[in-house]
């Protein structure tokens, strides 16, 4: 029998107090696998943070809802953030357009990109070692 590697999600409403919600919730995700004091455990939840804002902002159409993935097979963590509107995100060309949270996530992450959902989108990122339990 195959097993999968672990995975946890959960929706959010649009509505502003989801950023930090879908935070804490990686934060107990990651504490839950061991990795709450790893050495990229700060970089994960800043990049779930930028990455439920900009669903949050960008987008959930009004009444709808963004859902966070977080998957961990002991080598690669896996952040996804699917939401149902249309557009696909892009780091801007000049530094006064918005897209820094885009900035941060690709400076953090080991890998980003956009993939598509019928309807929306999801964009994702991964973090590669060390990402260890307490290390």
């Amino acid at each position: 029998m195959i097993q999968l590697p672990p995975l946890r999600e959960r929706f959010f409403r649009r509505e502003r107090r989801s950023v930090p919600a879908a935070r804490q919730f990686a934060y107990e995700v990651l504490a839950g696998w061991g990795l709450e004091k790893a050495e990229r455990c700060d970089d994960v939840l800043l990049c779930v943070s930028e990455l439920a804002t900009n669903a949050l902002v960008h987008g959930v159409p009004p009444g709808r809802c963004f859902r966070v993935f977080l998957r961990y097979d002991g080598a690669v963590l896996r952040v996804e953030v699917h939401d149902s509107g249309p557009g696909e995100p892009r780091i801007p060309l000049e530094a006064d357009e918005g897209g820094r949270g885009l900035l941060l996530v690709a400076a953090l992450s080991d890998k980003w990109g956009v993939g598509e959902r019928d309807p929306g989108k999801v964009v994702w990122c991964e973090f590669l070692s060390p990402l260890r339990p307490g290390s």
